[in-house]
């Protein structure tokens, strides 16, 4: 990639930065190289090889699945399983995740609200739960939503020059946070007034700061238990209510923890990710002039756009731990029964054997009305349940804010955005633009 941000100085937390080094030729996920410029660091592991040995936060030994194909392969491999107590052989000492949520300072009663999410479910809980929302999520009622996503762009966009300071105003703070956060806090039937307390505990989390995420994990926790009791007493036609009325027809269908952790889950992945697409493709445009005249010229060629930035600067660069179930071979390479596996998004999406200059940044890559040709919201069973939401936002946000503000540009240069290295990740911390 050109222009990469730089990265925010003492960002990174001690408690794991520390493993860095430890195993020479096994690349940890805190790798400076990797945390800075992930694009560079992972397509070296990619051209190392498509399985290379290394290590995840807590120094466990982990396998980076690199390559376009492999990656795709093991997404859709029923033989690797979210829940590490489903992979044989595995069960024995605690799991990285634990070991990492400790590390983080994650209370015990609440921690089971993120190691039993929906994104660590396998066949049959995960394909219960997701069945339960999944309605929420078609085509046809994202479609019947993309009024409502108008509206409340156009709002946001209208209000812009109202929070400029000295001519210059923060995307991120004041559009690409405000909305998805918005309409997902809509869909799932969280109250207008909770929603800046979200947005807060939702930085808390992605701070990977042990005080944040111990201090206001509780408090999201609490404030759903009270949400849900609320919401019963007076059911409306969102997806809380839907899971309500589910879990009163049928309560073994969904119990109390798993609708908070739903709602949770939910809400966190509905904007963090989406808020951070926005940013991410607005300044890569605003960095690719040739790209950014396209656009314009031509609104129709927005779906194509988001699926292209996606690839090129999407959010999410690795996904979670996988485990092998049984003996599995990938490209040549033995992975044993309980061992971990982390398929590489980011070097997948610029794997050479898969596109031709993966490097450039071609808003027409994508053809039209095609399969998705990217692995920018995953693949398989856990594919992004938001995914056709978050590709309509996206859609919408590129091509009203460019209608608004024809002369936006860059408040800095290129180099001088800063960006928070966090392993996984690609996130600007600000995004400071002139409206012209």
């Amino acid at each position: 990639m050109s222009a990469k941000p730089s990265t925010e100085p003492n960002a990174v937390p001690a408690a794991f930065s520390a493993h860095v080094g430890k195993h020479p030729g096994e690349p940890n996920v805190m790798d400076p190289t990797l945390l800075t410029d992930p694009f560079s660091g992972y397509g070296a592991l990619r051209e190392q090889g498509p399985v290379v040995r290394g290590r995840f936060l807590d120094d466990s030994p982990i396998w980076f699945i690199t390559r376009f194909d492999d990656v795709r392969a093991v997404l859709r491999d029923p033989r690797f399983a979210n829940d590490r107590s489903h992979a044989s052989g595995s069960a024995e000492g605690e799991d990285p995740l634990t070991r990492t949520l400790r590390t983080f300072g994650i209370p015990e009663g609440t921690k089971q609200h993120l190691t039993e999410s929906i994104l660590n479910k396998d066949a049959p809980d995960h394909s219960r739960l997701r069945r339960l929302v999944s309605r929420a999520f078609t085509a046809r009622r994202i479609n019947a939503l993309r009024p409502r996503v108008e509206q409340i762009t156009d709002e946001l966009l209208r209000r812009l020059p109202e929070h400029a300071e000295d001519g210059v105003v923060d995307l991120i703070e004041h559009f690409t946070y405000p909305l998805p956060i918005t309409v997902i806090c809509e869909l799932v039937g969280i109250p207008e007034e909770d929603r800046v307390q979200w947005r807060s505990w939702g930085a808390d989390l992605v701070s990977m700061e042990p005080e944040r995420l111990g201090r206001s994990l509780p408090l999201m926790v609490e404030h759903i238990h009270e949400l849900i009791g609320r919401r019963r007493a007076a059911l409306t036609d969102d997806l809380l209510s839907d899971l309500i009325r589910a879990q009163d027809e049928d309560g073994d269908r969904l119990s109390d923890t798993e609708m908070a952790t739903m709602v949770f889950t939910l809400v966190l992945a509905g904007h963090e990710t989406t808020a951070h697409l926005l940013a991410n493709g607005t300044a890569a445009l605003l960095t690719h002039p040739d790209q950014l005249r396209l656009l314009r010229e031509d609104p129709e060629l927005a779906p194509r756009a988001v699926h292209e930035l996606m690839r090129w600067c999407g959010p999410v660069q690795g996904t979670q731990l996988r485990y092998a179930t049984e003996d599995v071979e990938i490209a040549g390479v033995r992975i044993a029964k309980g061992d971990a596996v982390q398929p590489i998004l980011v070097s997948a999406n610029f794997d050479p054997r898969h596109y031709d200059d993966p490097d450039r940044l071609d808003l027409t890559r994508h053809p039209a009305g095609q399969p998705e040709n990217h692995v920018g919201f995953g693949h398989g069973m856990h594919y992004c349940l938001g995914a056709t939401l978050a590709r309509q936002e996206g859609e919408v946000a590129f091509n009203r804010l460019l209608a608004h503000y024809p002369d936006l540009s860059l408040a800095v240069a290129p180099e001088e955005l800063v960006r928070l290295p966090r392993p996984g990740s690609w996130r600007l911390t600000a995004l400071p633009l002139r409206l012209g």
